[in-house]
């Protein structure tokens, strides 16, 4: 085991750290999707949705973009035989940011667009994540706990850090 301060400490977790990232993720988008309540043919997302749903999705935005450039470039040189696997994940980020493309642009035009709309979006987002974040999981924590020895934090490998969890 590493000392937490050290280098080495903080990434040796990072796997661990993803792990906590998605939770948080899809903690979030569950309690979006709560908050769309009504979605009758007439209901319109109320402002505090669209701001919600914006939040989440710059955040999710900046996770994948995070991997990307961090811990899958990272992953890519030092376990080459995972490159199928990144590849597949990148894939699927991409599939996810047409996902969010698309929120956003129902969201530019909130009056407009019915909540039950914006509903089938997320719930195809959501479906989506949960496989995608499952994949990812199985495939990448162990190399990712794995590297040691390496400057940096897990926000610069992972785009962003989980918020602590409330305490009680």
């Amino acid at each position: 085991m590493h000392p937490i301060g050290s280098p080495a400490g903080r990434l040796a977790a990072v796997g661990n750290q993803m792990i906590e990232l998605h939770l948080w993720l899809s903690a979030e988008l569950a309690r979006l999707r709560a908050s769309l309540g009504d979605t009758t043919p007439d209901a319109r997302p109320s402002r505090d949705l669209r701001a919600h749903c914006l939040t989440f999705c710059a955040a999710l935005g900046r996770h994948h973009t995070g991997e990307d450039g961090g811990a899958f470039r990272l992953l890519a040189d030092q376990v080459p035989e995972l490159r199928p696997v990144i590849d597949n994940l990148i894939v699927d980020h991409e599939v996810v940011a047409g996902i969010l493309a698309r929120v956003e642009e129902l969201l530019d035009d909130a009056t407009e667009v019915p909540a039950a709309q914006l509903r089938a979006e997320l719930d195809g987002l959501a479906a989506l994540l949960e496989s995608h974040f499952r994949y990812e999981e199985k495939r990448l924590v162990a190399a990712l706990n794995a590297l040691t020895g390496r400057p940096g934090t897990a926000e610069d490998l992972l785009g962003l850090t989980a918020p602590p969890r409330p305490a009680g």
